[in-house]
Parts: structure tokens; C-alpha cells; sequence
């Protein structure tokens, strides 16, 4: 048994690790089961080791590098301790056609990708292949051995489903608690991060998920969701909802000029 306290095990682009004690603060005094329907790096996840879970994304890689992770983490580790931080090897990485292995050998080539790749991004291109350079670091940590027996503990139990956010009201009863974190309305029309799957998050999209927590609500669940402070996300979320300003730093981006602190909409 790991003595170490989990922490995610990828980057992603938007995580929330900084920004968890305004999350903690949002969230109910009791709850029965946690919902993640856009996991991601799953920092509020494994900042509250809830008892009972139901993880989800429509990333299937991300979903089996987790399952991976929770069903076989020394497996895990082993494939990732014969990974060098090298761009040549990289690049026969990035190269392969990875959906046909199985799940440990998947999410070694995801966790190596994540590490190595320029500042952690995940971006596929339109036929689904991964798509980002080599990041060039002196040292990266590619195999967290500890960490990943952590997370493996948490994960232990919990429902891990390749699905859309769209089937999440069909897992909930009164008293759960659901955190969305989709892609956000882009700051700008360069700064989309929605490739992370072959089709993006629309308006038409962001939409229905704010119809769908509305309607949660009236059934007496927790909902908390974050998102760009943009016009737009004010406006969708004008009524029936209550939503305060955070500021986030955010490194991932191409162009150094567009990093640092940035306004984020806090939805409930």
C-alpha cells in the first residue's frame, strides 16, 4: 500500500489543482456518489477520494490509460521505467498505431507522450493521431512510481466509463454530486483546446450541458461546473444559477504572451 497522497498522474490542459480550494468550497456538506463526466487530470477526484465515484470521458485512450492504471499499475510501471527522454524514441512513440494494444501498453505511451510531449498537451489531429512535438526537457519524471500506486489505490472500486456527458443524468440519484469541467468556450478563436478528441465542443454543446445541470438541479443534484468567463458562458448561465470569478494561471499555451492569470467562471 502506497503511504503517498495521490495526485494526477497526467497533465492537462485547464487542470484544476490550482484552483481546488475554490472547488472544495463549492462543494456540498455530504454526498453519495461523485461524478466526473469530463475527467481530465481528475485533480478534484483525487483531492476528495470519495468513497464512491463514476469517472467518465469521451477520450477513450484516457479512459483505459485510467483503467490501466487502476487494474494493473505495476504493469504500468514497469513498460514506463523502459522509457528514455529521447526525441527519436518519442517520435517511434507518437508514431504508433496504439489503439489496437492493450490497456498497460496504451497508457505507457500515454503517460510517456504526457510527460515528453511540449507542455503536457494531449491534441490529436482529425484521423486521431497524436499530433504534438517532442518538449525537449532535461529531466522529466516519466514514471512516478509512487504516485501511480496512489492513484491506483483510489481508482480501486470506482467506475471508469468511455461515454458522452450526455448519459451522466442516467447514473445520478438525488443527494450525488457532479462536477463538469468540459472544454471551454474558446478566450479567443485561436485558443481552442477541444481537439483533445476528433470533434470539438460546440455552443450547440455547451448548451445542452447547461439545459442538463438545470435539470439536475431540479432533481435534487449537486452540480458545480467551471468554464471560461466569457460573455457567452454569462449568458447561457444568466438564470437558475449562481457563478463568482476565479483566476487561474495557465502555462499551456503556444504563444508566451497569452499565459498567466486568466479569468475563470465558477458555475453552481
Amino acid at each position: 500500500m502506497s503511504s503517498a497522497l495521490p495526485r494526477p498522474f497526467i497533465k492537462w490542459a485547464g487542470g484544476k489543482r490550482q484552483l481546488l480550494p475554490e472547488l472544495l468550497a463549492q462543494l456540498p456538506a455530504s454526498l453519495r456518489t461523485y461524478h466526473e463526466p469530463f475527467l481530465g487530470g481528475g485533480a478534484l477526484f483525487f483531492k476528495l477520494r470519495p468513497a464512491r465515484a463514476v469517472l467518465s470521458d469521451l477520450n477513450e485512450r484516457l479512459i483505459r490509460t485510467y483503467r490501466a492504471v487502476r487494474d494493473d499499475v505495476e504493469g504500468v510501471i514497469e513498460a514506463l521505467q523502459d522509457c528514455p527522454n529521447d526525441k527519436d524514441f518519442y517520435l517511434r512513440m507518437r508514431a504508433r498505431d496504439i489503439d489496437a494494444a492493450a490497456d498497460v501498453d496504451l497508457a505507457a505511451w500515454f503517460i510517456f507522450l504526457n510527460k515528453t510531449g511540449f507542455n503536457g498537451l494531449y491534441r490529436v489531429n482529425k484521423q486521431g493521431r497524436f499530433n504534438v512535438p517532442f518538449g525537449a526537457y532535461k529531466n522529466p519524471t516519466i514514471c512516478d512510481a509512487d504516485n501511480l500506486r496512489a492513484c491506483s489505490e483510489v481508482l480501486c472500486g470506482v467506475k471508469l466509463l468511455h461515454t458522452d456527458f450526455r448519459h451522466v443524468d442516467e447514473m445520478t440519484e438525488p443527494g450525488d454530486f457532479i462536477y463538469f469541467d468540459p472544454p471551454y468556450v474558446p478566450l479567443s478563436t485561436t485558443s481552442s483546446f477541444t481537439s483533445y478528441t476528433r470533434d470539438g465542443f460546440t455552443l450547440e454543446d455547451q448548451t445542452e450541458l447547461r439545459d442538463m445541470a438545470r435539470t439536475l438541479k431540479h432533481g435534487r443534484v449537486h452540480v458545480l461546473l467551471s468554464n471560461s468567463s466569457v460573455p457567452v458562458v454569462h449568458e447561457l448561465y444568466a438564470e437558475g444559477f449562481d457563478r463568482r470569478e476565479v483566476y487561474a494561471s495557465r502555462a499551456i499555451n503556444s504563444d508566451a504572451t497569452k499565459r498567466g492569470k486568466v479569468a475563470e467562471a465558477l458555475i453552481w
